[in-house]
């Protein structure tokens, strides 16, 4: 029997080379029958280049075909970008997640707020908690972060330690939950890190985060000197946030009320877990309308600029429980995620337009990142002293400097894999070894669909330059059966309704009139010869080909 070569490696799915859908896989054993442990199972939110699709999921199929050699899901917080594809994406795995009790109770929230959603085999983990899922050990590392319960990991394995960040920043003095473990990850550093897989969001900024603390003073102070209304939009997950803005309405006397069933869920967990506990009670959107625009705060959804979240329909004036008149004050406590500027400008033109006063993190320090700049990785460098360094959680260019950043604070050996690269981290000189499969899949509703399906694009096109749809009879001689019925959606009015109707009624006579009458009664030629005469005479009069559906019925 030939020895057994066993190998550790790491691989991404999704996170490497954007900043969302993360989905991270370690492999341990043989190459041709390792076994895996998947860390985070996250969504991306789709942009306007993919019309209709609410969210964006990374593809399992690799490791749907390996999940008998799954051994667990491992969470290392609640953000979507991490735990949001769970809902949709375990059925197809069934293996067990493990995650803290915050993490652990949102997931059971969605679960419970959406029908039809599976019932997900959760195992609660205490941060500083430990998991065993052979070959590998799993230690839950405090870290500070925009959420509660953060962890970064501690991989143990036959051939070395591996720390996987998750998100993470070092705050001192977070309102509420644990700072980052400095001692903890020092002793790592003695214990001795084989890699670090590292958070890449901020690392072209430098200096230092500021602290959660310090957004709670200026939240204070402005909801104290506000003479009217004040509604701040923000994370519905970011707790201590939320925890900030209870504790400065009450200092403002002040009720709170709050809006957004996201916001809810995420208030009802933190409850259960302890983190709301010498907070006066948050009130329901029905007794906003009876208090006096100087003793409310409004804490609502919609900080990305979600079109039917909370704050879009007040822009809209469209919310059947909250209005905003001029003089109040909308804080939008948040940083707008890349690709959602133009909605999140849309609602601020609409609310200033209305003299509504607006304030976010340009001019007042509402918002602090969860995400460390180059002096907290500076210092967790120097704590773990990792022999490979992975960039992670960035987009191109964050990876690229986290790369240089690596090198320049002398790790022996930094690489900068994207999506599917395979890195053995040992034994050996740590290297690409090969390439698995990727890709996203498109949450369309209720229904999952792949990328590659023509959903998508044809939605674009129908978007770019409309449809026209026409149906028409042929008798057994190829004639028209009675005048054809055409519709139209998407067109320009400029040459009216009824030239259209004639333009399309002129090409099909012609078709018609062209084709022989063997052709004319065969009904898919006489649909596809139609469908190109429309196309193209609407393009010499429009200058755009619209899509065109043809039926032809032969009676």
């Amino acid at each position: 029997m030939a020895p057994r070569t066993d190998s550790l490696v790491f691989a991404a799915l999704g996170g490497l080379g954007e900043i969302g859908m993360n989905l991270s896989l370690y492999g341990f054993g043989p190459e041709n029958r390792r076994q895996w442990l998947m860390v985070d199972c996250g969504v991306s939110f789709a942009g306007e280049d993919v019309p209709g699709i609410d969210l964006v999921l990374p593809d399992i199929r690799f490791i749907e075909e390996e999940r008998k050699n799954l051994v667990g899901i491992v969470i290392t917080h609640a953000h979507e970008d991490h735990i949001g594809a769970i809902a949709d994406l375990w059925p197809r795995l069934r293996v067990p997640v493990y995650a803290t009790p915050f993490a652990a109770g949102l997931l059971e929230a969605r679960r419970l707020s959406e029908p039809g959603a599976p019932k997900v085999e959760i195992h609660v983990v205490p941060q500083g908690g430990r998991v065993v899922l052979p070959p590998f050990d799993c230690e839950f590392i405090p870290v500070a972060h925009s959420i509660p319960e953060a962890c970064a990991l501690a991989i143990r394995t036959p051939l070395g330690l591996v720390v996987h960040s998750g998100d993470w920043k070092i705050d001192p003095t977070p309102p509420i939950g644990l700072p980052t473990d400095e001692a903890r990850l020092r002793e790592l550093g003695e214990e001795g890190v084989l890699a670090l897989i590292c958070d890449s969001t901020n690392v072209l900024r430098e200096g230092a985060s500021p602290s959660e603390a310090d957004v709670a003073v200026t939240l204070a102070e402005i909801i104290k000197a506000s003479p009217a209304r004040v509604a701040v939009t923000t994370f519905a997950s970011n707790v201590a946030r939320l925890h900030s803005v209870a504790r400065a309405a009450a200092l403002a006397e002040r009720e709170v009320v709050v809006f957004g069933r996201a916001m809810e869920r995420a208030l009802d967990v933190a409850g259960d877990c302890g983190y709301l506990e010498g907070l006066p009670a948050f009130r329901s959107p029905d007794v906003y309308g009876y208090l006096p625009r100087d003793k409310v705060v409004a804490l609502l959804t919609g900080s990305q600029g979600e079109p039917r979240a909370a704050l879009a329909r007040v822009a809209t004036d469209s919310h059947p429980d909250m209005t905003l008149a001029p003089g109040d004050r909308v804080i939008f406590s948040s940083r707008t995620i890349p690709g959602n500027e133009r909605s999140v400008n849309r609602i601020i033109n609409s609310l200033a337009q209305r003299g509504i006063e607006i304030i976010t993190d340009r001019n007042h320090l509402v918002h602090v990142s969860g995400h460390p700049r180059r002096g907290e990785m500076e210092a967790l460098y120097s704590w773990l002293k990792p022999a490979i360094a992975i960039p992670a959680h960035g987009e191109a260019l964050h990876l690229t400097e986290h790369r240089d950043f690596a090198r320049a604070m002398g790790v022996p050996e930094v690489l900068r894999p994207m999506n599917g690269e395979v890195v053995q981290l040992a034994p050996g000189k740590p290297s690409v070894v090969d390439e698995l499969p990727v890709g996203r899949v498109y949450k369309d509703g209720t229904v999952l669909v792949d990328s590659g399906e023509p959903v998508v694009p044809e939605r674009r096109r129908l978007s770019f330059s409309g449809v026209v749809t026409v149906s028409l009879a042929l008798d057994a001689k190829g004639d028209l059966a009675t005048d054809p019925h055409v519709s139209f959606s998407g067109l320009p009015g400029a040459f009216g309704a009824d030239s259209t109707v004639e333009l399309i009624g002129d090409a099909i006579a012609d078709v018609l009139d062209g084709l022989p009458r063997a052709k004319r009664r065969d009904p898919d030629s006489v649909a596809k010869a139609i469908e190109r005469a429309i196309r193209s005479e609407i393009q010499h009069a429009w200058g755009k080909k619209p899509t065109c559906h043809v039926h032809v019925l032969a009676v």
